[in-house]
């Protein structure tokens, strides 16, 4: 099934409705807010979460409105965005990074969130999968099992490998989580790991720099909106050092890291463009299922690989959705 076949069924009957019978509902548009990290230039995912509500006949300034809040990799300030929005009286916010949909969780329980993508279930965001409740719904993707995954490709990308660096932002509630999910797996592959606390941008080349001298063989980062947001500065920051990163999402690899292996955060964000549209027709958020991250991307930075003098073996370069040359 092609993705815009499959947003359209997630649309169930509102899909039906004749686009011109939208643009000529009475009253004034509606108004959605929007909040992620990093800066209007340099986020990934807005351009996805719009084309979606575009494939979906929402035009803007037509019949639809948006307000667009970026907090860069600054977490401290995401309480006085969702402010904002609430100002604006927004319809419905659409809230990427568990930092953000926490705090807008926070801020209101009768406008609907809509989660781009984030773990859902494990961070606590939602009661259940199916009857999300309360106000929040959207999609969802199994963090901890990536995780695993990520350092068994690790190690057959890097056989030699006994000490990794866990790169943590202190400000993501779910690190913890993680980092105690890694222990057995790091365990059974005969890994050992420091964690490296980052808080922003300026703390990458001092982080890496001990790492190095410690020495770290990788850098295993854990998934985090002000990561992707500062993936540049990071990608450049361990280059210096020589330090192979082994991301979760694609941006990340075509910034700079070794490799990377998650759900498609584009696809995501595409598809929480469904959410939004059921929404502004009357459904609750608790009563929308929210949906797990279905199309995973296995992505290796081949050039990153021949820079820190690395043979990725045939059989994983077979397995590769994309190989960046």
């Amino acid at each position: 099934m092609k993705r815009r076949e499959f947003i359209t069924l997630l649309g169930g009957a509102a899909a039906a409705w004749p686009l011109a019978a939208r643009a000529q509902q009475p009253g004034k548009p509606p108004h959605v807010g929007y909040i992620r990290a990093g800066t209007p230039n340099n986020d990934p995912y807005r351009e996805e979460f719009g084309r979606g509500m575009r494939d979906l006949g929402y035009i803007e300034g037509r019949n639809v409105t948006y307000e667009f809040r970026h907090y860069g990799n600054d977490i401290e300030s995401i309480p006085s965005l969702i402010s904002d929005l609430l100002r604006a009286k927004v319809d419905v916010i659409v809230a990427g990074g568990t930092a953000a949909i926490r705090a807008a969780q926070t801020a209101t329980q009768s406008i609907p969130i809509v989660m781009g993508a984030a773990d859902a279930l494990g961070s606590g965001l939602i009661a259940s999968l199916t009857r999300p409740g309360g106000n929040t719904t959207g999609l969802s993707i199994l963090a901890t099992d990536l995780t695993a995954k990520r350092l068994e490709l690790l190690k057959k990308v890097m056989p030699q490998a006994v000490r990794i660096a866990i790169l943590q932002q202190p400000g993501n509630p779910v690190h913890s989580m993680f980092i105690k999910e890694i222990e057995p797996a790091a365990g059974s592959l005969g890994l050992t790991y420091r964690v490296l606390q980052v808080h922003g941008l300026e703390d990458f080349e001092p982080s890496f720099a001990s790492m190095r001298a410690w020495p770290t063989d990788a850098v295993f980062v854990l998934e985090d909106a002000t990561f992707i947001a500062s993936r540049a500065a990071m990608a450049a920051a361990a280059a210096r050092h020589r330090l192979p990163l082994i991301c979760g999402v694609r941006e990340m690899t075509e910034a700079g890291c070794l490799f990377s292996y998650s759900v498609s955060f584009k696809d995501a964000w595409y598809r929480a463009a469904s959410f939004v549209d059921q929404i502004l027709k009357g459904a609750k958020p608790s009563d929308l299922p929210v949906q797990q991250g279905t199309k995973f991307e296995f992505v290796i930075n081949l050039k990153i690989a021949r820079a820190l003098g690395l043979e990725v073996p045939p059989t994983l370069l077979a397995l590769a959705d994309e190989l960046i040359e």
